[in-house]
């Protein structure tokens, strides 16, 4: 990702939002990623890490503890254990059974329902495996508080035991001798000390030659010397022997540990890179939560459709102060893709166009943000900015000349992927040529399709983006009355700079301000024309998108009338059709007893009763045949006379059953089937039972899913709280069954929360419909959670 100028991060205040994201982490691994954290253009990254954020921080408001805390970095340790014979310290294995700890409870936490609740979490586990082995290997030489364990080996039990059999020998002759001297007054107050590492007796100067030993020191006045008597010299060299026999011993068992560990020296650094990313994602979800920030709608392509956005770093300061923050609304896209923001100083202007840069820098980088869940962000590929004071003393540069280089670098390099944010575009110069420079450059930017949000005070910019479709003009709302800031952004018209009111409300003398307008006079005449203007542009254009707007849904019921004024005659005819052919098929089905009625008539020689019985059901039979062919005829007409309707049947366009008439969108065609989606659910069905449909307005009197229900017969959803298990077990198998033969795709079934016993139900018998149920989860929280589950059938 480009970035003009190199310092966009600190005139944005991104390397601040680092900052807090940095103090947020639990390891300095985590710290070392956030710092060199860096905007992305990958989507798939950037989705990916969205969702994981919201996940984690879903975690956090539900107080569902994820197990992840502070460890060590074993980078070195693990660099080491490459190298075959080298032999790891105690430290490192108890850094490495650290990461064991850890990476077996976030195991654990995946290994029921939370897989299916965190899923994009999940991802970052489902690779790989654990096994206790390793834990076990290493708890098997160390106690819980990192020392060797006594029975570590058998050689180090023995020589542990040795050691304190000498140790007791030990006492028992240092006791004997300390009660020796001290009956001859040769002890010092404190008989016993340690020096070098041995038991030594306190004595006075004066007595040190009447005890045989060595002596190892002596205090700084030189009144007592510490003496190791000649008795315990041989058990003390036979207790130091022993300690280094425990030395050599340790650092074998640890040589040993150290092989059997080798081999999943991979493994580890898997365990710790993945414990890295949930260190770096725990802290984007505390600061999102912090910034009360939320996932936006992802999209590949630029777009700035921000809905009750806030500027982080002013959200929190002002929450720490108790003082509320005003958000702000704004959509940009490729059809209006540049704002001129104007209005009073100290309005706010500058801290909303900062705050749309900040927030596209920390989505891009793979963070939440503070705006409503329904604000669409898309990627950018470049992000320019020209804010603040560009004076440079290493170029020499003044302030407008750097301005100018900025522009000149911006005109270069802008492309329709390009975001640019202009603060107070022009100044720095006379305002005539300053506003005209602007102007040109503004009308280089709108013409190659660049995002672009500029401040300015210039008239000649808002009259540029008065008469400039793709240019909005917006303002920061002032409040006349108190000719005080609200901080709100008003998109659609430009605003004053109220440098007249506000000259007057800070006490400057009237005729002075008089003469300041007399002298200005056709300039704000200009932007006071201007701002109204706007205003009825605004209003016309909202006008006409209303009565476009009515245009449309009128030419929808038009079309909808003509299509079913045209079934319905096809389907009076066809129940005309059905109406005698129900008469054939009871004629055929009374054909027995009428042929019995004959030979009765017959046999009792009433031949003419029973020629004239069977003219009377020939000929009736034969109106009946005659009016089956005429309405047969007429349906063919008007088939015939219709045009080719599978033929307008396309991918994404709406059509209608013809049996039952309910009306879906078309979203795959496969050889002479469709598959239709209505409603939650989608069907399969033939071209020739479709009809073209428009899209159904909002005034309509039907619902998809009232008419799936009447074509179809299912509903979608099934309801089995408060049922016993059999009862449950029957009811779910046969909403199943229902479901495959209505061609059903997706299904919801709500079986409460409770303790679990519903929902395993449900999981149990849906895995019994091997090659038909695809997947099953549950939705969102706010859809039911896991006391819902949704099925999608293959």
């Amino acid at each position: 990702m480009n970035f003009e100028p190199k310092d966009v991060f600190q005139k944005l205040e991104f390397d601040k939002v680092l900052e807090l994201l940095r103090r947020e982490c639990l390891t300095e691994m985590g710290v070392e990623i956030v710092e060199n954290l860096q905007p992305s253009t990958d989507f798939g990254w950037i989705d990916r890490e969205l969702w994981q954020i919201s996940e984690f921080k879903l975690t956090l408001e539900k107080s569902d503890r994820f197990p992840i805390a502070t460890f060590s970095d074993i980078r070195p340790a693990l660099k080491l254990l490459d190298i075959e014979g080298y032999t790891l310290t105690a430290e490192s294995f108890q850094q490495i059974v650290q990461i064991l700890y850890i990476t077996r409870d976030v195991f654990k936490y995946f290994g029921g329902q939370k897989k299916e609740i965190y899923p994009k979490l999940y991802e970052l586990v489902r690779q790989m495996s654990f096994d206790d082995g390793l834990i076990k290997a290493i708890n098997a030489i160390f106690t819980e508080k990192g020392e060797i364990r006594p029975d570590a080996s058998t050689e180090l039990m023995r020589i542990r035991r040795d050691i304190q059999g000498k140790i007791r020998e030990l006492d028992n002759r240092f006791r004997q001798l300390v009660q020796e001297y001290r009956s001859k007054n040769m002890l010092s107050e404190n008989p016993e000390s340690f020096r070098n590492g041995r038991r030594v007796l306190s004595v006075p100067a004066e007595h040190k030659r009447k005890i045989k030993g060595i002596i190892h020191d002596e205090s700084d006045s030189g009144r007592t010397v510490f003496i190791e008597p000649d008795a315990v010299v041989e058990i003390n060299n036979d207790i130091f022997d022993l300690e280094m026999e425990e030395r050599r011993e340790i650092f074998k068992i640890l040589k040993d540990l150290s092989d059997k560990i080798r081999p999943y020296s991979p493994t580890l650094r898997s365990y710790l890179e993945m414990l890295i990313k949930f260190d770096v994602i725990s802290a984007k979800g505390r600061l999102a939560i912090s910034m009360k920030a939320s996932m936006p709608i992802l999209r590949e392509k630029p777009i700035i459709n921000l809905r009750k956005a806030y500027h982080p770093l002013l959200y929190l300061k002002n929450k720490g102060q108790n003082r509320k923050t005003v958000p702000f609304d704004l959509r940009l896209h490729a059809e209006n893709h540049i704002l001129v923001l104007s209005g009073p100083n100290a309005g706010g202007k500058s801290v909303a166009m900062k705050s749309i840069g900040l927030l596209q820098l920390m989505v891009q980088s793979g963070m939440l943000v503070p705006v409503h869940d329904l604000s669409e962000m898309g990627i950018f590929h470049q992000i320019f900015a020209d804010i603040g004071d560009q004076q440079s003393l290493d170029d020499d540069l003044s302030t407008y000349s750097s301005r100018l280089q900025n522009a000149r670098i911006f005109l270069e390099k802008a492309t329709p992927e390009t975001l640019v944010l202009i603060d107070e575009m022009g100044s720095g110069t006379d305002p005539k040529p300053g506003g005209a420079i602007a102007e040109a450059v503004l009308q280089q930017l709108h013409r190659r399709g660049v995002f672009a949000v500029v401040t300015t005070h210039y008239s000649n910019l808002k009259v540029f983006a008065f008469r400039n479709t793709g240019i909005l003009n917006g303002n920061m709302h002032f409040d006349k009355d108190t000719l005080s800031p609200t901080y709100e952004l008003k998109v659609g018209r430009p605003g004053s700079s109220y440098a007249f009111e506000i000259a007057g409300k800070s006490g400057l003398p009237k005729h002075l301000i008089d003469f300041a307008r007399k002298r200005t006079g056709s300039e704000t005449a200009v932007d006071d024309i201007l701002i109204e203007l706007q205003a009825e542009k605004q209003e016309l254009e909202e006008k006409l998108k209303s009565i476009s707007e009515k245009e449309r849904n009128l030419d929808r019921l038009v079309k909808t009338y003509d299509a079913m004024h045209g079934e319905l005659d096809l389907k009076k005819k066809q129940l005309k059709l059905d109406q005698k052919e129900h008469e054939l098929r009871q004629q055929s089905n009374t054909q027995r007893e009428v042929e019995k009625l004959i030979k009765t008539l017959k046999e009792e020689k009433s031949v003419e009763k029973a020629r004239a019985v069977a003219d009377e059901i020939k000929a009736s039979r034969a109106s009946i045949v005659q009016k089956v062919d005429e309405i047969h005829a007429d349906i063919q007409k008007i088939e015939q006379a219709a045009p080719d309707l599978s033929a307008k049947i396309e991918i994404g366009k709406h059509v209608r059953l013809r049996a039952g008439g309910a009306t879906g969108k078309v979203v795959d065609i496969s050889g002479k089937k469709a598959f239709v989606q209505m409603g939650d659910l989608t069907i399969n069905v033939p071209l020739r039972d479709l009809l073209p449909a428009v899209e159904p307005t909002k005034t309509a009197s039907w619902s998809n899913m009232a008419d799936l229900d009447r074509a179809a017969g299912f509903e979608s959803k099934l309801d089995i709280r408060g049922m016993m298990k059999d009862e449950a077990m029957m009811v779910i198998e046969k909403f199943v069954d229902d479901a495959l033969m209505a061609n059903a795709s997706i299904l919801r079934i709500t079986h409460g929360k409770g303790n679990g016993t519903l929902r395993n139900l449900v999981k149990q018998k849906l895995r019994e419909y091997r090659g038909s149920v695809g997947t099953f989860f549950h939705p969102e929280p706010k859809e039911g959670g896991d006391g819902v589950t949704v099925v999608e059938l293959v």
